[in-house]
């Protein structure tokens, strides 16, 4: 059912603590919407990314080829590569057929962080590529939503610092010309001005939200286990 694309095979391996991520989208420039910023901050430290998008966007401003040719640009600039489910724009399904697109492109990158779209989201697409990400990631450790212009509820638990990644999420966009230009979905000096307030929250400078479906986190010891078992407990509360 899908199609593959690849501009990344020299980082195919990925060692230490680098982590293999996926971002998975409805349409061209949902991911980088979402959360272009936090997978330039993944390639920045050596990790493995990988795009899934479910459909070519056929029904926006823009002809299916000029927006697949849009994706191709970006994912190119992103170093990521690139995976096609190939269903119709309006009609992404949220059973079997949608969830084994998603379970097959798992299993080649072996995610273990992914991202997707928000549940409560007004577009049929986002809802459903959610849902179907949900079942197929299910023995993932990490799955973070990412908000949508069309998201109506977003409730954020966690943050990525982007400082000094922001313009480089903003070329990513523009490489989705046909959606600047034509859609006022893709609002570059609304996208800025978002990092910016998330940043506020995030008490940081810039920064992108996510909510958490599942977040796992492994705390790998520093130290020796002996030199741990050693460690002393102060009583801050003499009173007790």
């Amino acid at each position: 059912m899908f199609s593959e694309v690849s501009f990344n095979r020299s980082a195919d391996e990925v060692d230490g603590d680098a982590q293999r991520v996926l971002a998975i989208g409805a349409h061209p420039d949902d991911i980088e919407l979402g959360c272009g910023a936090t997978l330039l901050a993944h390639r920045a430290r050596g990790d493995k990314v990988s795009m899934l998008v479910m459909t070519a966007g056929e029904r926006g401003p823009q002809d299916a080829r000029s927006r697949v040719r849009e994706q191709e640009e970006a994912a190119s600039m992103l170093g990521a590569d690139l995976y096609w489910g190939e269903f119709l724009d309006g009609s992404v399904p949220d059973g079997r057929e949608g969830v084994s697109v998603v379970e097959t492109v798992m299993g080649i990158t072996a995610a273990d962080v992914v991202y997707v779209h928000s549940p409560n989201d007004s577009h049929q697409d986002h809802r459903a590529t959610s849902a179907v990400t949900m079942s197929a990631a299910r023995k993932a450790r990490q799955i973070l939503f990412y908000a949508s212009p069309s998201t109506y509820r977003f409730e954020p638990t966690h943050f990525i610092d982007v400082a000094g990644l922001v313009e480089g999420k903003l070329d990513l966009l523009r490489c989705h010309m046909s959606q600047v230009m034509k859609s006022g979905m893709v609002d570059l000096e609304a996208v800025e001005a978002e990092s910016r307030y998330r940043g506020h929250q995030a008490r940081a400078r810039f920064a992108e939200a996510f909510e958490a479906h599942r977040f796992a986190m492994r705390l790998t010891p520093r130290a020796p286990r002996a030199a741990l078992a050693g460690a002393e407990i102060v009583s801050l509360n003499r009173a007790s």
